[in-house]
């Protein structure tokens, strides 16, 4: 399965999507903010290892998620990256970013919606 960074601010919407991606056999590491995965992004890289898909909301303090999904897909080019977003207004924020963005997800979603949305964008890198 996948190793997959996920960044989100929410601590309950962070244990949801750790509990259901990790449930279906994917390996989750949870960061706080864009900042925090920027820096797991980089020990990781170091480490020789590298993460198949961020995972991000695009509303997070420090750093939001389209400045680290355009940091992260510099420093990571074959990353794929998947945003989240609860506003309407966050996610017209993200269409200028098609060439490096595989999918929104817009909250709240289901259990199978996340797996399913993921399974498909993991599925675009075989």
């Amino acid at each position: 399965m996948a190793r997959i960074l996920l960044a989100e601010d929410e601590a309950s919407v962070r244990e949801f999507i750790t509990r259901a991606l990790t449930g279906v056999g994917h390996q989750v590491d949870a960061v706080i903010d864009g900042s925090d995965a920027l820096m797991r992004l980089s020990e990781t890289k170091a480490n020789g290892g590298a993460y198949d898909l961020l995972l991000t909301d695009i509303l997070m303090p420090v750093m939001d998620g389209i400045s680290l999904s355009l940091s992260a897909s510099r420093d990571a080019p074959d990353m794929l990256i998947m945003l989240m977003t609860g506003y309407s207004d966050q996610r017209e924020r993200a269409y200028g970013l098609d060439a490096i963005i595989q999918d929104i997800l817009l909250k709240p979603f289901t259990l199978d919606e996340l797996v399913m949305r993921i399974d498909a964008v993991l599925a675009t890198k075989k």
